[in-house]
């Protein structure tokens, strides 16, 4: 009986209830339970250790502390706009899980039933995407941006409520290498994806980030094309310089914050179920204590890879040409514990579930040598990877 019972506990703390943070990762993998406090300050200082975040967050943390929280950690997600609310909390609890053992349980469980579809819209839809493409293209080969990421949705509009379980069991088994998430909002949706991107893991004083930029559809049918797909993105010289621009910026950004900083001078290759992307590994160590997962993953958010080089100009041309405001997309989501360690990850390969509603995201930079077709291409491969989560194509 005690047996039993003690398993029920386990698969409690390994499938979370509507309302519980999960994040799985090869660092560290927790799910949480209840919410302590909410965070709503935006993060566009939170860089700053004196800023309104920071703050916020270290008298937070004393609060929870003073309640008998003894490990208290931060969780949830900031906006692709980090001038917008934050969508954080501490939870009352957490619990470790193995990552190892997750991914066998999702892969020996049966998927769920593919859904049944009421209303399906692309945001934009093709021919407009096109032409923003178009414009943007044209856009960079001026001298004052050199990216600009542009994105699309598509909303679904399901006959029955999501099942929510079953969602994140087809999340895990599809994609056991991803960094996957779940985050509850405070509306109720949920946040859910299967990021292949790294922005900041901080232990300590060491840091480390995986960039990516640049990517190519793999042929998992021809193993010998698949591995010519990736060897030619290598060697594109599109996809170099999109890659570029993104290390470049995040070196110039970490460097002044950084003992020490290393990274390669060309990428690598890394790959998904679905894309060859081209990856530059970047280790580091703090210069300053006060420096913690947060505010290196808000010094460095949102990277060119998310929006553009330079930043702001990129910004500005994206509320110019996206019909959509972006929200959590294209954000971040993660953790940071009272000692400062802690994992943010870019919001990519992601839905927002709530009810029967869906919206999905995905984008692609933009540089000169764009073409608006390959483009449309490229995000939807990229939309596939939680289309196929979701049981659709």
């Amino acid at each position: 009986m005690e047996t039993l019972l003690a398993e029920e506990r386990l698969e409690k703390q390994l499938i979370p209830c509507a309302d519980s943070f999960f994040f799985m990762s090869p660092y560290r993998s927790f799910s949480t339970s209840g919410c302590f406090t909410r965070l709503a300050s935006p993060a566009l200082d939170g860089a700053n250790p004196h800023g309104q975040l920071q703050t916020t967050l270290r008298e937070a943390f004393e609060n929870a502390k003073k309640h008998g929280i003894e490990n208290p950690v931060v969780v949830g997600a900031i906006p692709f706009d980090p001038r917008q609310p934050s969508a954080l909390f501490i939870p009352e609890s957490w619990q470790p899980f193995s990552r190892a053992e997750r991914q066998n349980d999702a892969r020996n469980t049966d998927a769920s039933t593919p859904l049944n579809i009421a209303a399906r819209k692309a945001i934009p839809e093709q021919d407009e995407f096109m032409e923003m493409v178009a414009q943007a293209a044209a856009a960079t080969a001026q001298p004052d941006i050199d990216k600009v990421v542009l994105s699309r949705l598509i909303d679904i509009e399901t006959q029955a409520p999501i099942d929510l379980d079953g969602l994140l069991n087809n999340l895990i088994s599809q994609n056991p290498t991803s960094y996957n998430f779940h985050v509850p909002l405070p509306d109720g949706s949920s946040l859910v994806g299967a990021s292949p991107e790294l922005l900041l893991r901080k232990s300590g004083k060491n840091f480390s980030s995986l960039p990516l930029a640049g990517s190519a559809r793999r042929d998992r049918e021809n193993i010998q094309r698949d591995a010519e797909i990736g060897a030619q993105l290598l060697r594109s010289t599109k996809d170099r310089h999109e890659h570029g621009l993104v290390t470049q910026a995040m070196q110039t950004v970490l460097q002044p914050h950084s003992q020490s900083l290393t990274l390669s001078d060309t990428p690598e290759l890394i790959t998904t179920p679905t894309l060859w992307h081209l990856a530059t590994p970047i280790y580091g160590q703090i210069k300053d204590s006060q420096d913690n997962a947060l505010s290196l993953a808000c010094l460095l958010h949102p990277t060119p890879a998310l929006s553009g080089f330079p930043h702001d100009v990129a910004r500005k041309l994206i509320s110019v040409l996206e019909p959509f405001d972006r929200e959590l997309f294209g954000g971040i989501v993660g953790w940071c514990d009272a000692e400062g360690n802690g994992e943010w990850v870019v919001t990519i390969r992601c839905a927002r579930v709530g009810g029967n509603q869906v919206r999905l995201f995905a984008g692609a930079g933009i540089v000169p040598a764009s073409s608006p077709e390959s483009e449309w291409r490229e995000t939807g491969v990229k939309l596939s990877t939680m289309l196929r989560v979701f049981g659709l194509n």
